[in-house]
This record gives structure tokens, C-alpha cells and sequence, in this order.
């Protein structure tokens, strides 16, 4: 491989980095969804209904931030008879503990 493939791959590498990076962080670039974060975080497992409640929004409002915490993989889901429970990942806890450490 010559100097400039390999800057190719290494640039290749880091732009596909970049990109999951910037998934995870849009997953949580909203307050109510760090709200959604903290509140996981003291509660393990709610349901979207509960979910709701607690924060005071809608319950599609819910879904949807639940949905893009999802996608950014901060939020694992688990059928639970007619209900799905919603839990932190890992990830989502680190990005808790990153977050407090802004403020």
C-alpha cells in the first residue's frame, strides 16, 4: 500500500467515525431527550405511557424522541407483554456522566 492509499483509508476511517459520532451525539442534542437520558438513568425501565407522565409531554412527542435515542443506540427496548420498556445502553450512560460534567 503507498503513502497515499493509505491516507485514503485513514481518512476513509475517520469520516465513517465521524459520522457515528455525530449520530450518537444528535440522538441526545435536545433537552427533553437528556430529560428522557436522566430520567432512565433513576427509573431503569418505563414505558412510553410512563415516560410521558413523568416528563409532562405528549405521548407521540415521547415515541419520537424514544425513537431517535434508539437510533443513536442510547436506548435499548423490550416487549414486555403488550407494553415496551425502555432502558439505558452502556452508551447512554457514559453520555450521562459526560454531560454532567459540563455543567
Amino acid at each position: 500500500m503507498t503513502g497515499m492509499e493509505l491516507n485514503k483509508s485513514v481518512v476513509r476511517k475517520a469520516g465513517a467515525r465521524s459520522r457515528r459520532l455525530e449520530r450518537v451525539v444528535k440522538g441526545f442534542a435536545n433537552h427533553r431527550r437528556i430529560e428522557i437520558l436522566e430520567l432512565l438513568g433513576k427509573k431503569p425501565e418505563m414505558s412510553v405511557g410512563e415516560i410521558s407522565l413523568a416528563t409532562e409531554i405528549e405521548l407521540k412527542t415521547a415515541s419520537e424522541h424514544l425513537r431517535r435515542l434508539t437510533i443513536a443506540g442510547l436506548i435499548l427496548k423490550r416487549n414486555e407483554g403488550r407494553e415496551v420498556r425502555h432502558a439505558l445502553t452502556p452508551r447512554a450512560r457514559h453520555v450521562l456522566t459526560f454531560l454532567r460534567m459540563l455543567v
